[in-house]
């Protein structure tokens, strides 16, 4: 089996203090932007909906089966979010979206993702797949879905996060996974440091 490249430039906004990762993006058949969590099958910019506007539905296109791919970059920007994934490179062992049938050929260089991001010390994991790569490259003890810990990586004190899964195969209704982000967000220093 051939083995497929990342298809999306990292997102790092300069003022970024959270990056998150998920695993690799679905094939492109089931893209409706070219953003990351582009599926629409995906729920995790309807998580986001729901934190920043309290509407599943703040990123999607009225009346279509599309996220506002825009409104999202301009979002991220806002809220200091960036985006990429643990793999760089991965064999698919099916033709589908699955992390099951994934294979990390190449894992992503994190520490040269943080070199740009100079306000950032937490990163989040998004799942399964994303949890145990970054697990590997960073080197702590695994976490349960909504847990943290605090870790010394690319020179600097990181918070790393597991969150439950975006993806709707995951078993946990949507206002449930929307509160676990929110209290992962709602911790991040220069966050806490606004409320006071």
């Amino acid at each position: 089996m051939a083995s497929e490249l990342h298809p999306l430039q990292p997102f790092l906004p300069a003022n970024a203090q959270l990056l998150m990762l998920g695993s690799f993006p679905p094939p492109h058949k089931r893209w409706c932007m070219e953003f990351f969590y582009p599926n629409w099958n995906n729920d995790m910019w309807r998580i986001w909906g729901l934190i920043a506007a309290d509407d599943k539905d703040h990123f999607v296109v009225k009346g279509e089966k599309r996220f506002d791919q825009e409104k999202i970059e301009q979002f991220c920007i806002n809220y200091g979010i960036a985006l990429y994934d643990t793999a760089q490179e991965v064999v698919r062992l099916k033709d589908n979206a699955s992390d099951n049938f994934l294979q990390i050929v190449t894992p992503t260089d994190i520490a040269s993702l943080l070199a740009s991001l100079p306000l950032c010390h937490t990163i989040v994991a998004t799942g399964q797949k994303s949890a145990e790569t970054l697990q590997a490259v960073i080197g702590y003890t695994s976490l349960p879905v909504g847990g943290h810990v605090e870790a010394s990586f690319a020179d600097r004190s990181i918070t790393v996060w597991r969150m439950p899964s975006s993806s709707r195969a995951y078993p946990l209704p949507l206002a449930q996974k929307a509160a676990a982000y929110r209290t992962m967000y709602q911790s991040l220093p220069l966050i806490q440091s606004s409320k006071k």
